[in-house]
């Protein structure tokens, strides 16, 4: 099953997506990193994600090619990937290899809980590769939502589950 974990900076995404794969019984977690630390802030981060982390799980750091990353996992057992908005940031020209991901996604065989940041809800960007960044991460996350048997929004730490879009709505009055 593959569980797309949305949610805005700070709002508990990640412990969510954690608290998910530690509930999944049967078979060990494989943490998937695609942070690096670039500065002191996101240094401090990664610390205490991986602080955070039972010393059991593996991880993995992805670099630049998360699809190539996921290959070669263990197909049972569950995956975290934390998260898409880093891996989009760190890409050449923003331009994430989408198809290759959802291809490596749905190839798995065990669970696979995805992270992501939620940017459509914040301000709008003001310059031309804050434009770039938020139009590639939307385009992955609708990708990934749509192959996700489950997607939820974590907004102050409080989880909703988001539906599929019907293909008509009800008009109302």
């Amino acid at each position: 099953m593959i569980t797309l974990v949305l949610g805005g900076t700070r709002s508990g995404k990640s412990e969510v997506a954690e608290s998910l794969a530690a509930a999944i019984p049967g078979g060990p977690v494989t943490y998937v990193a695609t942070g690096a630390a670039t500065d002191d802030d996101m240094a401090a981060r990664i610390a205490a994600h991986r602080a955070r982390r039972p010393a059991s799980w593996t991880t993995v750091e992805a670099g630049a090619d998360l699809p190539a990353a996921l290959g070669p996992l263990p197909a049972a057992g569950v995956v975290v990937v934390d998260s898409l908005g880093t891996w989009v940031a760190a890409g050449a020209e923003l331009a994430p290899d989408v198809d290759g991901l959802c291809a490596a996604l749905r190839a798995r065989e065990g669970d696979t809980i995805v992270v992501s940041d939620e940017v459509g809800l914040g301000v709008h960007a003001t310059t031309d590769v804050g434009l770039r960044f938020a139009d590639a991460l939307g385009e992955l996350n609708r990708a990934v939502a749509d192959i996700a048997e489950r997607v939820l929004l974590v907004v102050a730490g409080r989880v909703l589950p988001l539906e599929r879009a019907t293909a008509t709505h009800p008009r109302t009055s």
